[in-house]
Formats: structure tokens, C-alpha cells, sequence
């Protein structure tokens, strides 16, 4: 409930600084995570918020202890994971493992009771979703741990990562049947940064996170990648982070709150950039001319459940018109102070 001490792992990134925002914004106090400089930053752009905002230094969520860390801590939102392409294959996937125990074991010995972790659709299946594929809480992504290493794919391996991380917690949560544990799983997820989100004064592709999949449309060379237009608002997802603080036992939503998330509104590639052209005829000239799918991606969800956990309706996330429009006007803006710094710019790679 509002007031609460929340430990939040990953509040500097793209969904972190929403989910540190919202809670913020609802009266939680936070105690957030970080390393070195990074710390530092975080805590000075959130100083406005003085005692309800905290940031403590932890080198290594994976190996670290940290017991004063989540000392008289209520709840944890686990966010943080390494993020594909920056450690070793091996690394990768121990890290994301080691790293969700670690938090979950230390803050249980502290007597935390309320835990939400981020988890991911690659978990659960493969994108884009075909005919009669299943995403609910009981499935899992078929591909192996020796099947993404050799397959050299930076995605592929994050992928299998994700499911190694969530099925280890659920073992231990198993195990630690007084614990109240959930799962996310959302999609791709866009939208605007959150409002103290810093902007780097170069051009740095990380501050887009996953934006930078749209940021590809507006290079007439641009590609989208091979997963559909399946997607949710970053927003929306923060949301759900912090309704499943206040959600019910498992006992009364029938079983594991391991909850799959993606947006209720579909669209195409080719829609989206008919709208976007419409809406924006200056950037008309310069979005992809690379021939795109006019399939809609829509993942099926048992919407019945994420409002059971979650007391999330369709009607309560961003239309597909809010999130693109406001991503993509970001985008622009944040260019274009880059350009006018003298920074040359340049299409993103997937």
C-alpha cells in the first residue's frame, strides 16, 4: 500500500524510471539500485522527491550481499537483468539467474513477504505469435539453453536467459510457499521516457532502449525485426508492476501470478506508417521504404486473469495511437537537440 518501502532493482532504465515514477507519484517510498556513478545520477535527478527516494549502491546484484539494503524493505520489484549483446553467452545466462535468486533469497532472509519480478513474452513463446499458439501462464519458449549458445544470437540467448531467471524463482517460490511472488511477461514494450529520464548530450542508442525498433522506421533503410508488431505501452507495464504490489494472494486467482501482457490494440507495420505519415507529413519523406507486413499482430491473452491479478481492463491501456505518436515525437525531439549539437545521426542497428 502507498507509504510502503518498495526495493527496486533497475530503476535507471527505460522501464524502471516508469515503474520509479508511478510509485513515486502514488506515495510508495523507493529505495532503488545502482552501481558507481550511476547511483549518483539517479538519486540527484529524483532529488525533488528528497526522503521518499533512495538509491544505494550494489556492484553486483548477482554475487553481492546486501542485507542492510533490504532492511525493513516491504515489497521488491525486480526489474534489472543484462541486457543482450554486452557479456559473454555464459554470462549472460548465469548472471540473469544468480542475480533473481540472490535478491529473492537475501530479501526473504530480511523478511520481505511481496516480491514482482520482470520476466518477458520470450519466456513464454516465440514472436510473432502464430495460429493457435498458446501464451498463458503455463507455457514456456521450447528453445534450450545449448540451443541459443549455438546458435550465436545475442536475442536468442537473452531469451533463454529470461526463461532460466523465471523458472528458478518459481522453484524457490515453491519452496517458500509464505512468500507472495508475481511474474510479468510483457511484450515488446514503447513509449515515451519517463520524466526523469536523463538525456544523454550524444548520441547514445541505450537511452531508447526498445524504442530504437521504432526509431528504424524513420530511416528510409529501415527495418523492423522479424517479431511482429506485437507490442505494449512501457507505461502500461509500469502500471501492472505496481498494481501487482496490491494484488491478491495466489490462492484467490487460481494459482502461479505469472501474468502475460501485451497490448489489447493491434496494428500493422504498414498502418502504422500510414498514420504516422498522416499525422506527421513532415517525416513523411524520411520513414522506411522497405516493403512492410500488413498482417496485425494481436498476442491472445486471457484477459479474464490479467484483471483478476492485476484489476487491469483493455480500456485501462494506452491506445496504439498515444503510444506511437508520443514515442515517436520523442524521438524527433531528442534528435533533433543531438543534430543541433553538431551530432551527426545515424539508423540504429537491430
Amino acid at each position: 500500500m502507498p507509504s510502503d518501502l518498495v526495493f527496486v532493482t533497475g530503476a535507471s532504465g527505460f522501464l524502471g524510471a516508469h515503474v520509479v515514477q508511478q510509485l513515486l507519484e502514488k506515495g510508495y517510498r523507493v529505495r532503488a539500485t545502482a552501481r558507481g556513478a550511476k547511483a549518483d545520477a539517479l538519486q540527484a535527478s529524483y532529488a525533488n522527491y528528497g526522503s521518499q527516494f533512495h538509491v544505494v549502491k550494489i556492484a553486483d546484484l548477482a554475487s553481492d550481499q546486501f542485507p542492510d539494503a533490504v532492511k525493513g524493505v516491504d515489497a521488491v520489484l525486480h526489474l534489472a537483468t543484462p541486457m543482450p549483446g554486452k557479456i559473454s553467452f555464459e554470462d549472460q545466462l548465469k548472471i540473469a539467474v544468480d542475480a533473481t535468486l540472490n535478491v529473492l533469497v537475501q530479501a526473504e532472509k530480511a523478511g520481505v513477504k511481496r516480491f514482482v519480478v520482470t520476466s518477458s513474452i520470450a519466456s513464454v513463446g516465440m514472436l510473432p505469435a502464430t495460429p493457435g499458439a498458446s501464451y498463458t501462464d503455463k507455457d514456456w519458449m521450447p528453445v534450450t539453453k545449448e540451443m541459443a549458445i549455438g546458435s550465436k544470437n545475442p536475442l536468442a540467448v537473452y531469451a533463454v536467459s529470461k526463461k532460466l531467471a523465471e523458472q528458478a524463482l518459481w522453484v524457490w517460490a515453491d519452496k517458500h510457499p509464505h512468500v507472495d511472488v508475481t511474474t510479468l511477461n510483457p511484450t515488446f514494450f514503447f513509449g515515451p521516457l519517463a520524466k526523469n529520464f536523463p538525456i544523454p548530450p550524444v548520441p547514445t542508442m541505450s537511452t531508447f532502449s526498445t524504442n530504437y525498433i521504432v526509431y528504424n522506421l524513420l530511416f528510409p533503410n529501415g527495418v523492423f525485426p522479424p517479431v511482429g508488431t506485437t507490442y505494449i505501452d512501457v507505461r502500461d507495464v509500469a502500471k501492472a508492476h505496481v498494481r501487482a504490489l496490491e494484488s491478491p494472494p495466489a490462492k484467490d486467482v487460481g494459482g502461479r501470478k505469472r501474468v502475460i501482457l501485451s497490448s489489447p490494440h493491434g496494428w500493422s507495420l504498414a498502418q502504422l506508417l500510414a498514420f504516422l505519415a498522416e499525422k506527421r507529413p513532415a517525416l513523411k519523406d524520411r520513414l522506411t521504404k522497405v516493403p512492410t507486413p500488413t498482417k496485425v499482430d494481436l498476442l491472445p491473452l486471457d484477459w479474464d486473469r490479467v484483471e483478476k491479478v492485476l484489476g487491469l481492463r483493455k480500456s485501462d491501456f494506452y491506445t496504439k495511437e498515444e503510444t506511437f505518436l508520443q514515442t515517436v515525437d520523442e524521438l524527433v525531439q531528442i534528435e533533433d537537440g543531438w543534430r543541433k549539437a553538431g551530432h551527426a545521426i545515424k539508423k540504429p542497428k537491430l
